[in-house]
């Protein structure tokens, strides 16, 4: 079987706050958007935001306002883009978790959170290989 992620949705709390923080922050443009949802069309999956209502009630299950135990990761291309990404993120209602340090595997990384809690790495690892599209490919 094929190993691939199609979609990931987070459940958020404020639709407009969320635009900010994946549209301004990140800089991704939407391919769909409505009172309820946003669809950013990234690499080779869509990656959603959903009033975290409407989700539990689609799925029907309670409690995912809780934060979860996971952490998304955002690579950039170098070491020296870490920085300015976190700020560039806190800039635009993002947490700061955990200020940009060395891991003991190398590279370089901080923890920011999304404005619902959904943790983000904003990472550069020196061994990942990176294609022009920002496809991630793991490897030492």
């Amino acid at each position: 079987m094929q190993q691939y992620i199609s979609l990931i949705t987070l459940g958020i709390t404020d639709i407009q706050r969320s635009r900010r923080f994946y549209g301004e922050g990140f800089g991704w443009k939407p391919v769909f958007q409505n009172d309820e949802i946003t669809f950013y069309q990234v690499n080779g999956f869509v990656f959603g935001t959903w009033l975290t209502s409407l989700l539990e009630d689609d799925m029907q299950r309670k409690g995912l306002s809780q934060q979860g135990a996971f952490a998304l990761a955002h690579n950039v291309g170098t070491e020296e883009g870490v920085v300015p990404m976190i700020d560039r993120l806190v800039r635009f209602g993002g947490k700061l978790l955990r200020p940009a340090d060395a891991p003991p595997h190398g590279g370089l990384r901080g923890y920011i959170a999304d404005p619902d809690g959904h943790a983000w790495e904003i990472g550069w690892n020196p061994d990942w290989r990176m294609s022009p599209e920002g496809y991630t490919t793991f490897g030492i």
